[in-house]
């Protein structure tokens, strides 16, 4: 394989300049030319597609973000996207890529692979909550990012003896919520995967007050559970009679410069993504578990490993689904007094 492609789709998160980064000079020690791909599968449908050199990704490992810029483009789910995209690859010279995002980035990578060009998936999303990892690329800068702005909330509610709601990103998964709401001391945290009850929600917010000694009180809820103002109102109907706020952090958990375990991850998986097309493979996601690198088929059956399947419809099923842990939100329960 003589030169391949890199780009970035989906949500950005932080560390995917480093993954990029990583792929390039990975790319040229190996003997390959490598170009990038500006805003993902739209940019390489149109043809935005430039050479990439050692120099062209100095300075970007520590910055959030991603150069290439994304987009999404749910038209390269359908054949005819594909097949345009695969047109500019060829008129290229490309002959594998890397993907750099969450589930759809890898279907499209896993179409790629079909039609002959290898691709290789890498897990970038501040979320978590791509199957086939512990952790993905972003996670840890966000929960960091997260956990201080929570920080100074709590001194502004102790300050005025106030509640907050605060919301956290985490459309489907609660990992947001639960270690940045732990890191932070908070009172509760509600996640989509776990069911609460907003009268004992309420109830516990009264019972630190009026027999607790608290004067204020922290609620980190995922925003895949609802939006903080709807569960702020419920809270009120449900009888809060608390001097209550809510504060929606949104996407400043997306910015920022990169944690070193991110830069670290981010440069380790995009070497080995490098390392896996010049084997001649594709179709294969970049994972961490049990703080190892591992691969596992994007497309095929749950006992091969794979992370999604096909009905016989056609419909994608998701092969063992990501589920935040369960056992942190218990242990914040018997932590939060």
């Amino acid at each position: 394989m003589k030169r391949i492609a890199v780009l970035t789709s989906g949500g950005d998160a932080p560390g995917m300049n480093a993954a990029v980064r990583a792929v390039v000079r990975k790319a040229i020690s190996e003997g390959m030319e490598v170009c990038g791909i500006n805003r993902g599968y739209a940019g390489m449908v149109e043809g935005d597609i430039f050479p990439l050199d050692a120099k062209g990704v100095s300075n970007i490992l520590s910055r959030g973000g991603t150069f290439l810029q994304s987009a999404r483009y749910p038209e390269f789910a359908k054949l005819e996207g594909q097949l345009k995209g695969i047109e500019q690859l060829k008129k290229h010279g490309i002959e594998g890529v890397v993907v750099i995002g969450g589930d759809g980035s890898y279907h499209g990578a896993m179409r790629l692979t079909e039609h002959g060009f290898p691709a290789i998936g890498l897990p970038g999303t501040i979320d978590n909550d791509i199957v086939g990892t512990d952790y993905t690329i972003g996670f840890d800068t966000a929960v960091s990012t997260a956990t201080e702005a929570l920080d100074k909330i709590r001194d502004t509610s102790f300050s005025h003896g106030r509640t907050f709601v605060v919301e956290v990103m985490g459309r489907n998964a609660g990992d947001i919520a639960l270690w940045s709401g732990i890191a932070a001391g908070a009172d509760q945290i509600i996640i989509p995967e776990e069911d609460y009850d907003i009268n004992e929600v309420v109830a516990k917010v009264k019972d630190g007050y009026a027999t607790k000694g608290k004067n204020h009180h922290l609620i980190v809820l995922a925003e895949g559970v609802m939006h903080g103002d709807a569960f702020a109102a419920k809270m009120k109907e449900a009888g809060d009679d608390s001097d209550l706020r809510v504060t929606n952090l949104g996407h400043i958990l997306r910015g920022g410069a990169p944690t070193p375990r991110d830069r670290v991850l981010a440069s380790w998986m995009g070497a080995h993504a490098v390392e896996l097309l010049k084997a001649g493979k594709g179709g294969l996601a970049v994972g961490l578990q049990n703080e190892e690198l591992v691969e596992h088929p994007i497309l095929g059956s749950a006992e091969e490993g794979a992370l999604f399947s096909l009905t016989e419809a056609g419909k994608i099923v998701v092969n063992n689904p990501h589920k935040a842990r369960l056992d942190f939100a218990a242990l914040n329960r018997d932590l939060a007094h």
